[in-house]
């Protein structure tokens, strides 16, 4: 393994020097690493497959896919290219033009990855919808969108004719496993009209849930790729060696931005697992596929320790060199585990839905401060404010913010327009999360602003009480929310998931209490603590703070559309 790591220690950072790069970037220059048509407009999928057939790439593996079978393809960018031209001219032949939108309801298998491209190929807005959603959240997104098509497969296909009912735009249901749509692939054409695209039209869409109220379609440009393709290239580090790893579901923008369009736009080759989440199969992928670069999540990295460290050893992980988190902020226990563990620390970074792409993150050539976002990404201004829009000093607590203007930045909210304008104020894009920033510019994560607990007069961020929980070694998970209380304005409430062999007790309630309030402060401990088996969490790793606190105080769920153990 040493041997192998000083090998990989050779290959030099592509963002090497990060004060220098942040100092001198301009987006205008930064446009160049996109591909254009000679009328000077250009298409995000034919960025991220199709200019790579034009170079030594062609025949280089872009997808290696392993489905829960264990049925193992591989595709090269030629491949894809050929699949996706195919895809778009059977999605023409039922309609499909520039502007309208077609959404795929499919599990991660290779029709997915090409449709997506084809979709986009078109000129059309691809949406994606995960595969774990029933006829009520399919109703919700495709009536909201109008979407004309949907691709989907036989086995999800009856909660599609479910929801059909209500969709009277919905023109097409596309199978991808049936005869049908095997012979239009078939007889289609493998030469297509890639459509000539402006950077600020829409070429994708994905539908978030909030706290209240139905899910909004947020909507994204073309142009977003160039954000996205310098992030895979500066936060993932990606190189043309590289045999990189995203567990994303595309059903989540992580896996459109860096598992489709950012990391293919640097030409990486990628492998996609179908199956779900098993500590021994991750393992044997990592080793297996030789990954060198991997994204996941917290949730994953937070099972994983909890499957042991002897489980790790019984594989060859020799390769890996660089790995990264994003989904929800990752607890410093995770990143010194990885240290530990894995040789490697894993490198935090944060965005959203709405940012279409990373915007602070940790740099393979910085220092990592583990429970820190990091720094803000070259080209993107973040700052922290007070409730007026005025700028807080360094180590004080406010709204994290960001100047708007990257390419990445949500074009509009889908028909809402005014939801669209209330994330902006003062000149500024307000995330709707608190954090704070020290001296050396590493921003820090304190919680959603409507998850922040205010307790006897003192703000405390659910995030800190999960870290220091998650130290005690009877603890494998916890989720944190505040509860009303008449004296204190709020208390601190604990659901934690002890280790399989710890039983729950009062006793061991008290001593988790006394153990953070000597981690953090005397009045930031849990002074109520419940035991459970799992925390509620969307597919993409996020804990479902709102889900825990509805339950508690007997408000509504809201939107549990996302909702799914990891």
């Amino acid at each position: 393994m040493d041997i192998i790591r000083k090998n990989q220690a050779l290959l030099k950072p592509n963002l090497l020097d990060y004060e220098k790069a942040y100092k001198q970037f301009s987006w205008e220059d930064a446009k160049n690493e996109l591909s254009y048509f000679e009328d000077k407009t250009f298409n995000a999928a034919y960025n991220a497959i199709d200019r790579h057939t034009q170079t030594w790439r062609k025949n280089k593996i872009a997808l290696y896919f392993e489905s829960e079978k264990g049925e193992r393809l591989s595709f090269t960018f030629y491949d894809l290219s050929i699949l996706s031209n195919k895809a778009a001219n059977v999605f023409r032949d039922l309609g499909l033009s520039r502007g309208k939108r077609a959404f795929i309801f499919l599990p991660r298998v290779p029709e997915l990855f090409y449709a997506f491209l084809g979709i986009q190929k078109v000129g059309a807005i691809a949406g994606t919808l995960f595969s774990a959603f029933g006829p009520q959240a399919l109703k919700d997104r495709l009536g909201d969108s109008n979407a004309e098509i949907v691709i989907t497969n036989r086995a999800l296909l009856p909660r599609v004719e479910k929801a059909k009912a209500s969709l009277p735009n919905l023109k097409h249901i596309v199978v991808i496993d049936s005869p049908d749509f095997s012979k239009r692939m078939n007889k289609a054409k493998e030469v297509t009209h890639v459509a000539h695209m402006n950077w600020d039209e829409p070429a994708f869409m994905l539908y978030t849930s909030g706290t209240t109220g139905k899910p909004k379609g947020v909507v994204h440009r073309h142009g977003a790729i160039l954000m996205e393709q310098l992030t895979a290239k500066w936060v993932l580090d990606l190189h043309d060696s590289d045999t990189y790893w995203c567990t994303a579901d595309p059903g989540w923008v992580t896996g459109i931005a860096y598992e489709i369009l950012g990391s293919w736009a640097n030409g990486a080759t990628t492998v996609v697992y179908e199956g779900r989440f098993d500590p021994a199969k991750w393992y044997e992928i990592l080793q297996n596929y030789k990954i060198t670069v991997w994204y996941t999540a917290p949730t994953a990295i937070r099972l994983l320790m909890a499957a042991g460290s002897d489980l790790v050893k019984k594989y060859n992980l020799s390769c890996l060199r660089h790995l990264c988190s994003v989904g929800e902020p990752l607890n410093p226990e995770c990143v010194l585990w990885g240290q530990k563990v894995l040789g490697l620390p894993f490198h935090d970074n944060y965005w959203q839905t709405e940012t279409g792409g990373i915007v602070i993150a940790n740099y393979p050539s910085m220092d990592i401060k583990p429970g820190s976002m990091g720094k803000p990404v070259p080209g993107i201004s973040a700052a922290i404010l007070d409730d007026k829009g005025k700028k807080v000093s360094f180590g004080k607590e406010g709204n994290l913010a960001i100047k708007p203007g990257w390419p990445s930045q949500m074009k509009t909210i889908w028909r809402r327009p005014e939801k669209y304008k209330s994330y902006f104020q003062n000149g500024w894009y307000i995330t709707g999360d608190r954090a704070w920033e020290d001296r050396w510019g590493y921003f820090w994560f304190v919680g959603r602003a409507d998850d922040v607990i205010k307790t006897s007069g003192e703000r405390v961020g659910p995030f800190e009480v999960e870290s220091a929980l998650m130290t005690h070694p009877a603890v494998v998970e916890a989720g944190v929310i505040g509860k009303p209380d008449p004296l204190r304005g709020e208390i601190i409430k604990a659901f934690v998931v002890l280790e399989k062999d710890v039983k729950p007790s009062e006793k061991l309630k008290k001593e988790l209490a006394e153990y953070v309030k000597k981690q953090l402060a005397g009045h930031a401990y849990p002074r109520e603590i419940d035991f459970i088996d799992k925390l509620p969490k969307t597919r993409s790793g996020k804990i479902m703070r709102r889900l825990l606190k509805a339950k508690e105080l007997g408000l509504p769920e809201g939107d549990t559309s996302t909702l799914e153990e990891f």
